[in-house]
């Protein structure tokens, strides 16, 4: 194995505090790094794909596309995001389930439903709202279940209710607004359902942002964590074991989410949680959804 040395110096000047006494300490170091030629990861995994993206040449790009983010919920409206796999296709049990919350959530609430715009779960969701007659928009990124999109591009979507993001800052940062309710009269919830990899980094996201009092110090926004089929019980033991080694306080995540086994727990939490009356039909989980009718458009 060869070995590269090269070298590069800094030195870094900085008031120490000790006590009541300040001085002066200088301290330096040489770091030996090699000289490799250096190629944005961005230009090489495209170079690959069927997809041309941009370098991020600017933060003004990054900028302008969270912009058109909050322009598009400015005109959609804010209301319930879901969160959840990209892999559950329209044979999965949880798709069904998941398109069955959608519709009822939608009709509960009267809101806008708001996603990833992509496959799997997402796509059960929007369906169910779409059937409800209810306004759907989303947030693209440009690759799904390991997958490249085209650009802007939804199979039936019309194209001014999504948006087709390049950066995953700004995907989240319109995720995260969608349900930030600036007045009483607003009704918006999250709703965690299975996932793998990104539903976690952004329910964490999300948890985080509450507990920080970031999301909700005015206005309370529902956290629904749907463990279906007891899907995120392990995930609920680490988080219980983290109580015990001190990582979290007692009770801390309990506080931060409501877990719901069914959709019929959702529904009525979601009913107390804004005061509503839930039909009837809402009490009806599994039995119903088989009779609900997916149109792919």
């Amino acid at each position: 194995m060869a070995n590269f040395f090269l070298r590069s110096s800094y030195h870094h000047q900085k008031d120490v505090n000790l006590g009541s006494c300040m001085r002066k300490e200088t301290w330096g170091f040489n770091l030996y790094l090699p000289k490799l030629k250096y190629q944005s990861r961005i230009s090489l995994c495209c170079k690959n794909e069927s997809i041309d993206f941009e370098e991020r040449t600017s933060p003004n790009e990054v900028k302008k596309e969270i912009e058109q983010c909050y322009e598009l919920i400015h005109r959609l409206g804010r209301g319930v995001v879901y969160l959840g796999s990209s892999r559950m296709g329209p044979g999965h049990p949880h798709y069904i389930k998941t398109f069955e919350l959608g519709n009822k959530i939608a009709t509960l609430l009267d809101c806008t439903t708001w996603s990833g715009a992509g496959p799997g779960l997402m796509d059960a969701a929007t369906q169910g709202a779409l059937q409800a007659g209810k306004p759907v928009g989303g947030f693209k990124i440009g690759k799904e279940a390991g997958e490249w999109t085209a650009t802007n591009f939804h199979p039936y979507l019309p194209s001014e209710s999504y948006l087709t993001c390049r950066f995953f800052s700004s995907r989240k940062h319109g995720l995260v607004d969608a349900v930030v309710r600036c007045k009483s009269s607003e009704r918006t919830a999250v709703v965690v359902l299975p996932g793998g990899i990104g539903t976690l980094d952004e329910v964490f996201e999300i948890m985080a942002l509450i507990q920080l009092e970031r999301i909700g110090s005015q206005l309370p926004v529902p956290l629904l964590l749907m463990n279906y089929d007891s899907f995120y019980t392990n995930l609920l033991e680490f988080l219980n074991d983290c109580e015990k080694w001190g990582t979290v306080s007692k009770g801390e995540v309990e506080s931060l989410w409501k877990i719901c086994n069914n959709n019929s727990e959702a529904l009525d939490y979601l009913a107390e949680f804004y005061g509503l009356s839930t039909i009837e039909t809402n009490r009806k989980d599994s039995e119903s959804s088989e009779h609900l009718r997916i149109n792919h458009g």
